[in-house]
Parts: C-alpha cells; structure tokens; sequence
C-alpha cells in the first residue's frame, strides 16, 4: 500500500478532483508531496511518467500557468480516468494525455524537457497481487529503475530536473543507478510521518551536473494523529482543503 493512501472514489483539491474509481492505486501522500515540493521554477515543457489518477500533472499545472504537460499511463482504464479529471479540470488545454509505456515513448519521441516527473513503481521482488492493474502500479518489473533513469537521460534538456518518490532503500538504489548513468542529486527531502518514527520515503531531485546535495527532513505529524506539523501544513496549503 502506498504510503499514506486515500481510497474514497474521489478526492477534492482546492482547485480540482480527482476521480480514482477506476485506477489500481489511489491519491497518496506521496503524490502530494512530489507535487507541491518539486522545483518547477519557468518549466515550459513537463513530462509526468506513470500519472495514474492524473494528480502530478495537475498539480504542476497550478503551480506553473505557463507549462505544457505531457502525462503518460500505460494502463488504460487508468488512463481513460486521467483523462476525465484533466477535462474537467481548469487546465485542460495544457495537459496531453498519453497512453503509452515509457520504454516506447523514450524510443520514439523527440521532444526534450525542463522537468520530468514520476511516482514509479518501486516493489522489486515482492509478493504480486492478483489484480495485473495494482501489479502494474506497485512493481517495477513494468519499468525497471535502468529503464526510467536511460530513458529520462535522452529526454531531458541540458539544465532539466528528474524529481522521483521512493521508500528509502530504493531511493538508494535508484541514486546509485543515476550516477552511473550521468544523473546527479541535487535535492533530497527525507519524510517521517512524526519526529519518533524513521524516514519513510525520501523526494530525490536529479540535475545533468554534478552537484552539492541540499537535504531536508520533513516530518508529517507532530506525534498525534492528524495533529499536522507547521513544515507540512505550509508545503500543501495550496492543495489540501483541510488547511
């Protein structure tokens, strides 16, 4: 289960909602968090890898009024589904859907990006589900780490950023793998659901260039449930109608 998961069929943004009946893996905090901490600065052209619900892709397109989005989902009803919440979103002109596996897209397309962005599938070698849409979502045998990180390689302008959510060892992982492949952190955020607990995921921000590493912790809760941190709060307030 992804972290911090949200299961209803819809979940309500200030400034849109996502429909999320159809798709194997749900609104998250993982999403959330990617999504308001990225660094999009005067991004023109966006690619989101994987957008399941559509979520990356809109929330980059409120931050940003000028970008164009280029949302990829290999599933098809997952896709069908971004569709909807993109269309019936404000942003509806600025963002392409794509239903597409990344390993074709990479391979045939010429376009070149400011920023790529993706929730990847991160299970490796663990138990499957029975339902071949959630396998999808949830493992990376769909989209290895070597595939993303060469693919985002060929695709990414010179002065473009990869941002990336994983569980801590993978995100160790797939820095290693960037390194190997001329991709440098250049931003790192480390997430505690509260200030007992250990890092859960860690937000990764890859630059072309070699690079000093600026890393951040960020705890979620202060140590009761849902009683949110000041640091929270202050990074989704554009987005959670709660704050």
């Amino acid at each position: 289960m992804k972290y911090g998961t949200m299961s209803n069929s819809y979940f309500k943004f200030k400034q849109f909602t996502i429909h999320q009946d159809s798709t194997a893996m749900k609104v998250g905090t993982d999403g959330v968090l990617l999504g308001t901490w990225v660094t999009i600065g005067n991004a023109e052209r966006i690619l989101d890898i994987g957008t399941g619900t559509g979520l990356l892709a809109l929330m980059l397109a409120q931050r940003n009024t000028q970008a164009v989005i280029d949302a990829m989902e290999i599933d098809a009803l997952a896709c069908r589904q971004a569709q909807l919440n993109v269309r019936n979103s404000p942003w509806p002109e600025r963002i392409n859907m794509l239903c597409s596996s990344f390993q074709k897209f990479s391979k045939e397309y010429h376009q070149r990006y400011d920023l790529i962005v993706s929730n990847p599938p991160y299970f490796n070698n663990s138990l499957k589900s029975p339902v071949i849409q959630r396998n999808i979502a949830r493992h990376s045998d769909s989209l290895s780490y070597i595939d993303l990180i060469t693919g985002v390689k060929k695709l990414l302008k010179d002065s473009g950023r990869l941002a990336v959510v994983l569980p801590v060892d993978e995100g160790g992982v797939f820095i290693r793998q960037s390194i190997e492949n001329g991709l440098y952190c250049c931003r790192r955020l480390n997430v505690k659901p509260n200030a007992n607990k250990p890092v859960k995921r860690v937000l990764l921000e890859f630059a072309n260039q070699t690079q000093s590493c600026s890393e951040q912790t960020l705890c979620i809760e202060t140590g009761e449930h849902h009683n949110y941190t000041p640091e929270y709060k202050a990074l989704t307030k554009d987005f959670y109608l709660m704050f």
